[in-house]
């Protein structure tokens, strides 16, 4: 079944708001096996001209697919989750996140097209501040497979 095309522009609320903690950049960062010291020493990363430690670029991931999340429960948009795999993901950031930010992301659903059968569905993030500015916009491309043909 086809993706309800209704939904492209629609945005969801914002989620509530995520508290970037050193110990979290730390923990992804040793995760992810980068060693900069600037997501771990807080000296380090002000010699960079940063307030505080800032978070490897795919940190945001972490939250970004939080919210993404509405959006593919959404029972209306008629998405089988079971079929889906990811087919991109991309950041373009404003400034880097940092220990202390209380982030919060609102979805919009950018596209929804059909491919060879399979339905391709982007979704932006758009990542703010406490303050309402913009920190970073992420882009998710899903992929739900097409259902393979009953004989």
């Amino acid at each position: 079944m086809a993706l309800d095309q209704s939904f492209v522009g629609r945005s969801y609320p914002p989620t509530a708001p995520y508290e970037v903690g050193r110990e979290k950049i730390r923990e992804f960062a040793e995760a992810i096996g980068d060693a900069h010291p600037a997501y771990t020493d807080p000296e380090a990363a002000k010699a960079l001209g940063h307030e505080d430690v800032i978070a490897p670029p795919t940190f945001v991931f972490s939250i970004t697919y939080r919210a993404a999340a509405e959006v593919v429960q959404d029972p209306e948009l008629g998405l089988d989750y079971s079929r889906v795999v990811h087919g991109d993901q991309r950041f373009a950031y404003v400034r880097p996140v940092r220990a202390g930010d209380r982030l919060t992301v609102t979805s919009t659903v950018e596209a929804i097209r059909s491919m060879a059968g399979n339905d391709i569905l982007d979704i932006r993030g758009d990542v703010h501040d406490e303050l309402g500015e913009l920190v970073v916009t992420a882009h998710t491309k899903l992929v739900a497979r097409a259902a393979a043909e009953e004989s």
